[in-house]
């Protein structure tokens, strides 16, 4: 695992499925560190919210598109609700 500082959510740590994909690319990165740490506490409450593991790797996918995009936050989500 590479050694780059990858920052969380207000309540949520990053996991490392996310955080693999993150450090893989250096565009993501740098929109991830850009994005408020609310928004990054909604990605990793959204992605860790899925019940089944196809669900989580379509929302880790979803993620990495949709920050490559500039999206700060997923779409169509109520919310954390651990805020």
């Amino acid at each position: 695992m590479s050694k780059i500082k990858i920052s969380n959510g207000i309540v949520h740590i990053t996991p490392l499925d996310l955080k693999k994909i993150i450090i893989s690319n250096l565009e993501i990165s740098k929109k991830w560190e850009n994005i408020t740490p609310i928004a990054r506490n909604e990605w990793i409450c959204w992605i860790e919210s899925a019940k089944k593991i196809e669900t989580r790797i379509r929302r880790i996918d979803r993620a990495k598109t949709d920050l490559l995009n500039g999206k700060s936050r997923p779409c169509c989500w109520e919310g954390c609700s651990h805020r």
